[in-house]
């Protein structure tokens, strides 16, 4: 349980490796100091059988109701909304390697409990599937299992017949150097659930929210496109990497805090001018970090805040600190974490990035705050 639970707390289920467990993938990932900063509800399953793998494979595991580990899952699900007073219309999962299999495999399995997923070094629902009582499926597993958008997107349509009711959003990782699931198989994924969510697989958005990371969107241009996808450049079988469990839960929607819900409507401030940025900018051979203070300086507190700026061609925010920041450059707009929501009358929040640049280490000219121009200096 986090250390602040919102009253209607969401769920993450967070989904093990291959010869892992639940404590080592709290323990391993940042998923529980989000839960902490969030006030959601993290369920960590163990796999029980050899080699600590979940079913992705059997025919039970891939039908809705079939048998095996998605159903002992879901039931976990079902005992925390009851328990603990669980948001039945926000529940997700993520998971890394064979949990991210039971990722994709639960969105098929199970679209009217999961709202989304983040899988990180997976395959396609039904990529791994067998009849011979085997766990494992090299051809998937080494990139070689290729359909068509509409053949995979059955595969999943199939394992709950007749089900006509929306579908989870999905996030895939993947690194380009992986030999255990090999990269093609993040392809496939993209093209199964662009299929199933009725999208173009053609980018609605391309960014890269790291020097090495490609970030691309299908069906939208925002965090909650219906399919999003990083590709990892030189990254084999090892992620998530620092920053990602955090895209995921920003991807979920859940990073407005128990004491600023994603549903809250920022507070602008009292008049135009009423706030104040003051930028510094320390910046070394192709890097810089920056710190900003937005001062509130009316009468009444601002609830919610965005602050809106142009970084100068070559900076790339690589990192930041008590605030999201996206795109990662271009015009950047950064959104309040969930401790520093509200910025009291004459008080004011501290935040800040690293970036990289390309010899450019100047400011933005211009500061706007939910809308308004703030002062400068």
């Amino acid at each position: 349980m986090p250390d602040t639970v919102a009253p209607r707390p969401a769920i993450v289920v967070a989904v093990h490796y291959c010869t892992g467990s639940g404590p080592a993938f709290h323990s391993g990932t940042e998923f529980a100091s989000l839960a902490d900063r969030y006030g959601f509800i993290v369920v960590y399953p163990s796999a029980t059988r050899s080699g600590n793998c979940f079913d992705v494979s059997s025919p039970q595991a891939l039908r809705r109701d079939g048998g095996s580990d998605p159903v002992g899952i879901v039931s976990m699900v079902r005992y925390v909304e009851q328990r603990h007073n669980g948001d039945p219309s926000r529940v997700y999962v993520t998971g890394a390697s064979s949990g991210a299999m039971m990722t994709n495999v639960l969105l098929g399995d199970y679209p009217d409990v999961f709202k989304a997923g983040a899988a990180f070094m997976g395959v396609p629902f039904g990529c791994f599937a067998t009849t011979d009582g085997s766990g494992w499926n090299s051809t998937c597993a080494n990139g070689n299992l290729i359909r068509t958008p509409p053949q995979w997107g059955d595969l999943v349509r199939a394992a709950y017949p007749g089900y006509s009711g929306p579908r989870p959003r999905m996030q895939v990782f993947h690194g380009t150097e992986d030999t255990t699931l090999r990269y093609p198989n993040f392809g496939e994924e993209i093209k199964q659930w662009t299929n199933v969510l009725g999208v173009s697989q053609t980018p609605s958005f391309t960014d890269r929210p790291q020097p090495n990371w490609t970030r691309t969107r299908y069906g939208g241009s925002g965090v909650d496109a219906p399919v999003e996808a990083i590709s990892v450049q030189g990254v084999g079988h090892s992620l998530p990497l620092g920053g990602m469990a955090d895209m995921a839960i920003r991807f979920f929607g859940l990073t407005g805090g128990p004491t600023s819900p994603p549903t809250s409507t920022p507070t602008p401030p009292g008049d135009p001018g009423a706030c104040r940025v003051t930028y510094t900018v320390n910046a070394w051979n192709t890097g810089l970090t920056t710190g900003i203070t937005i001062a509130n300086t009316g009468s009444a507190p601002i609830n919610g805040w965005s602050l809106v700026f142009t970084l100068p061609g070559g900076q790339t925010i690589t990192s930041g600190w008590n605030a999201t920041y996206a795109p990662a450059s271009g015009q950047v707009t950064a959104r309040n974490a969930g401790h520093n929501a509200t910025i009291p009358a004459n008080g004011s929040v501290g935040i800040g990035f690293q970036a990289t640049h390309t010899g450019n280490t100047g400011k933005p000219s211009s500061f706007t705050l939910n809308g308004a121009a703030c002062a400068v200096g």
